[in-house]
């Protein structure tokens, strides 16, 4: 099956200017004339300029084939939205080339292709004319754009009066339903609300189904495992990974992670919203029990005890204590709140520590991070609150017996260790 987008050595340079007097980026003419006009004064001067060359893509070799739907996933800056602007002929390549086989739809950025001056429907058909398409092709499809889109009582307003969210699921609706063999779909559905971004996702469902190719970019972790089979992961300009979709994107997370706890222990990082002159601190958290390393490391079914040592400038009849673990895919799986466990403590003057017992930690394989606060009322605003703390990483207990140990499992969060099964004979089929 010939593919329909074929990179091969994709690059794209950027040229960055630094120092005294200079921009970063692109400069018209007039302001490289002008620049010029006024050298030998900064050179006079003493101002000095470099410029250096930034690589948004570097030596990308990638093919995608009709009916499949790749998620392009990485941090900010990693090349993501360069791609899909080359891809889109929006920029040239600096190296390399890329070849796609059928017309293309794109909705890279809000508004993309609008006039803002023009009416829903004005800029549906204009919007579909930069696609490509006929009129006549346009007008067969309009009803259903206008019912996707569920714009109908705005279609006569002129756009530039839309919500962001109105403006995406037009631009949507008119580039998923016209004719185009290839759809590249930025992180813009994220302005759109939950209910609409389900039926974007349904929609590209649909549509790899009817042999279109979406590439859909996006950092919804859930999103991107539900959607696609195919997922690659771009860091620094380069791919580091191209494969099944939950391996993928548990090798960003886990990357992610670690990168988070080389940032160290220091709370200062991880504090938020802490009101001003609180007048509890939250000093240290530290684990005990696993192998107590460098990130913590603890079995499925480990014994452990998180510490949390802070400072108060008062003494405090009664006070809360809560906190959340969130997996690597950004899921909240446990929350801990110490009136549960009928633990009450007043806060003394000075510096103490709360110890929390967990016998038989149910967790799955993986990073877990951790989100800490104190409060004087169940109800009342945190004395401080520290977020996504690196907690620990979790592993399977070895086994001895020649059964599997944890293999890949893109469900669920926890592991029951108290599980009996055993096997019943069924009546024989007649």
């Amino acid at each position: 099956m010939q593919p329909v987008i074929t990179c091969r050595n994709l690059g794209k340079r950027y040229r960055l200017s630094r120092g005294q007097g200079s921009v970063s980026g692109y400069r018209t003419l007039r302001e490289e004339l002008g620049r010029l006009a006024t050298w030998p004064l900064r050179r006079f001067k003493g101002e000095t300029s470099t410029e250096t060359d930034f690589w948004a893509l570097k030596n990308v070799t990638l093919e995608m084939k009709p009916g499949e739907v790749v998620g392009l996933i990485g941090r900010n800056g990693a090349g993501k939205s360069t791609l899909l602007k080359i891809l889109a002929r929006i920029t040239a390549p600096t190296d390399g080339s890329a070849r796609l086989h059928g017309r293309l739809g794109s909705l890279l950025e809000v508004g993309t292709g609008f006039h803002p001056e023009l009416s829903g429907r004005e800029n549906i058909f204009l919007s579909g004319a930069i696609l490509g398409m006929a009129r006549r092709e346009i007008a067969q499809k309009f009803e259903q754009i206008v019912e996707f889109a569920e714009v109908a009582e705005f279609l006569d307003t002129p756009v530039k009066r839309y919500s962001s969210g109105m403006y995406v699921r037009l631009a949507f609706a008119v580039a998923a339903h016209l004719e185009t063999e290839i759809l590249l779909v930025d992180e813009v559905l994220a302005v759109g609300d939950l209910s609409f971004q389900r039926k974007c996702l349904g929609k590209m469902q649909s549509l790899s189904e009817g042999g279109r190719t979406v590439i859909f970019v996006s950092h919804n972790m859930p999103a991107v495992r539900s959607l696609t089979h195919r997922c690659v992961y771009l860091k620094n300009g380069q791919v580091i990974a191209d494969g099944p979709t939950p391996a993928i994107i548990d090798r960003y997370l886990t990357d992610a992670w670690q990168q988070r706890h080389e940032i160290g222990s220091n709370l200062d990082y991880y504090r938020r919203d802490r009101v001003r002159d609180s007048a509890v601190t939250i000093d240290r958290i530290w684990l005990t029990g696993g192998d107590n390393g460098e990130p913590p490391i603890l079995k499925s079914g480990d014994d452990f005890t998180i510490h949390f040592e802070f400072t108060s400038d008062r003494e405090l009849p009664r006070a809360y204590s809560g906190l959340w673990l969130t997996n690597q895919q950004g899921e909240r799986v446990v929350t801990l709140f110490n009136p549960d466990s009928g633990f009450a403590f007043p806060i003394r003057k000075g510096k103490q520590t709360i110890a929390i017992n967990v016998r038989g930690l149910p967790l799955s394989p993986g990073g877990y991070t951790m989100t800490m606060g104190i409060n004087q009322g169940i109800s009342t605003v945190a004395f401080d609150v520290i977020v996504d703390f690196p907690a620990f990483h979790v592993v399977m207990p070895e086994v001895d017996n020649g059964s599997l140990e944890w293999p890949m499992r893109p469900w669920g969060c926890l592991h029951w260790k108290d599980v009996s099964w055993r096997h019943e004979e069924a009546e024989a089929l007649s």
